[in-house]
């Protein structure tokens, strides 16, 4: 059987923003359609507010939190209350004190469902202050990626993968996107949409598990067009 699954921030939506109109029109019929599951480093109430209600609540399964924290429309199947060490978060303290980064934004560590997210630049109140300024930081000095490095180093324990533009995930190993497939079958043609597929990015683990396993296709997206112009082709 057939079945899609799509990342959210960046595939879907803007990063860090609502679907876009026509496109939630046509991506709400296309759900219709198909089997859907959606599959996102975020939390429920962010989902909710990035891809609406109704878009969410039609889809089979929407696994939030790289699959820790899964629901079908209202209905809690699984989740994962994994704690971060208190050691973690102690290395993840001393590595925002040591960054020379200049702007604080808010929450530095959000702890969600089976893991936190971990920001230099910060999650609250405005999730644009500041953004375009880090990933330009980012790019010229490969911060979070030094910083993930550092944290599989010390800790082996724990999965580290680059989620969205600003953060890191962080989370028990095994608790990456991948672990999702243990609700599909072998059997199954499973097509899955993302913009993280490189290696140390979160959608790389469920992308790599899907072509190991011989399980289906895999779709390395710019943003939310180009996954609009695949579907209208399929």
């Amino acid at each position: 059987m057939r079945k899609y699954i799509f990342d959210v921030d960046g595939t879907l939506t803007p990063s860090r923003k609502k679907i876009e109109s026509e496109f939630a029109e046509f991506f709400l019929e296309f759900i219709k359609n198909n089997h859907v599951s959606l599959v996102t480093g975020s939390d429920r109430e962010k989902t909710l507010e990035q891809v609406t209600p109704e878009i969410y609540n039609s889809c089979k399964r929407v696994y939030n939190c790289s699959g820790s924290d899964v629901y079908e429309g209202d209905l809690i199947v699984y989740r994962n209350d994994w704690e971060l060490p208190k050691d973690v978060e102690r290395f993840l303290q001393d590595e925002l004190d040591f960054s020379q980064f200049p702007i604080r934004n808010g929450n530095h560590i959000e702890r969600r469902p089976g893991g936190v997210n971990f920001s230099i630049l910060g999650r609250d109140p405005d999730p644009m202050l500041g953004r375009k300024e880090y990933i330009s930081w980012d790019t010229i000095h490969s911060e979070r990626k030094f910083i993930s490095l550092r944290v599989m180093d010390m800790f082996p324990d724990i999965t580290v993968a680059l989620g969205g533009q600003t953060g890191i995930d962080i989370g028990p190993k095994g608790a990456d996107k991948s672990q999702i497939l243990r609700d599909f079958d072998k059997t199954d043609d499973v097509h899955f949409f993302g913009d993280m597929m490189n290696e140390g990015q979160n959608d790389y683990p469920l992308a790599m598990a899907i072509l190991d396993n011989m399980m289906g296709t895999v779709y390395n997206v710019e943003d939310y067009k180009e996954t609009w112009k695949l579907l209208l082709n399929i």
